[in-house]
């Protein structure tokens, strides 16, 4: 099937990192008229420099959607409203797509400060670095009906499993809660491959084992593909970025009535995820 590609205008990505630059990239590759801004300089983009926009002021004026892709809450009001406030009067963006994992009440928070004229859709992903570059991600919209069924051929573009899950905020109230699972397994997974050392155990044989019967996750079964699988928790990193994902599910697990969510900084499993050192023996 054919896009029709330019009538969704010049789409900007905004956090051209491990999953916005091959998110980019995929879309530049379907035809789509891209621009992208980073807070970082123009010459650590390769090939993709020329499509680099320093300037949020310029930025802001250039695109007719924005795709936001970075890291957390804090950075999103920046790139948004603060610092970087591409959304500031003069803006030529009419559409505002979040595809980072924030918690769900954030979404309403940004609602809340954007101008009327622009639209919001939350469209959080799932499939590492390395689904981004084969365009292979899972996304999680939340939106309007028709508002959907108007974004899929971009979604499509980059990812391979397009969900639509309600009306804005239910993408990102699925994206949280699937870390939840998610950083859990990352958490058992390692604990499991340090004990299974320490018992003279080979852990290459163990994951092969879990692979194929009740043990099998996501993490544990792809754990030689994953870049950062063998990280140890920094606040910088991919493991840190979990920490971030888990008090985003644990605010939304409150708000629906858990009542042991609120503690999450002193969690078991928030202490586990700290405690991770670097795996570097198979």
């Amino acid at each position: 099937m054919t896009i029709e590609t330019s009538r969704y205008g010049t789409i900007g990505v905004a956090g051209c990192g491990a999953m916005g630059l091959p998110m980019a990239q995929c879309l530049v590759l379907a035809g789509f008229d891209v621009v992208g801004f980073d807070v970082r300089p123009r010459n650590e983009f390769g090939e993709f420099a020329a499509l680099m926009i320093e300037d949020p002021v310029r930025f802001s004026k250039s695109c007719d959607m924005l795709i936001s892709v970075v890291r957390d809450a804090r950075q999103t009001f920046d790139l948004c409203f603060d610092q970087q406030g591409v959304l500031a009067s003069g803006t030529t963006i009419r559409r505002l797509i979040i595809s980072s994992t924030l918690a769900p009440r954030v979404v309403e928070d940004l609602g809340e400060r954007l101008d009327s004229s622009i639209d919001l859709i939350d469209a959080p992903m799932s499939g590492a670095p390395s689904g981004a570059r084969r365009g292979d991600l899972t996304f999680m919209v939340g939106a309007t009906s028709d508002e959907f069924e108007d974004l899929c051929p971009l979604f499509e573009s980059m990812g391979k499993h397009i969900h639509y899950c309600g009306s804005l905020g239910a993408g990102m109230s699925v994206k949280v809660l699937n870390n939840y699972v998610a950083v859990s397994s990352v958490v058992a997974v390692r604990r499991v491959l340090d004990a299974a050392t320490r018992l003279g155990i080979d852990p290459v044989r163990l994951r092969q084992i879990m692979s194929q019967s009740s043990g099998s996750t996501w993490y544990g079964d792809r754990f030689d593909e994953i870049p950062w699988s063998r990280e140890g928790y920094q606040a910088d990193n991919t493991i840190g970025i979990l920490e971030k994902d888990l008090a985003a599910a644990c605010v939304a697990l409150s708000e629906a009535g858990d009542a042991s969510a609120p503690g999450f900084i002193e969690d078991a499993l928030a202490t586990a995820l700290r405690n991770i050192e670097p795996y570097d023996s198979d």
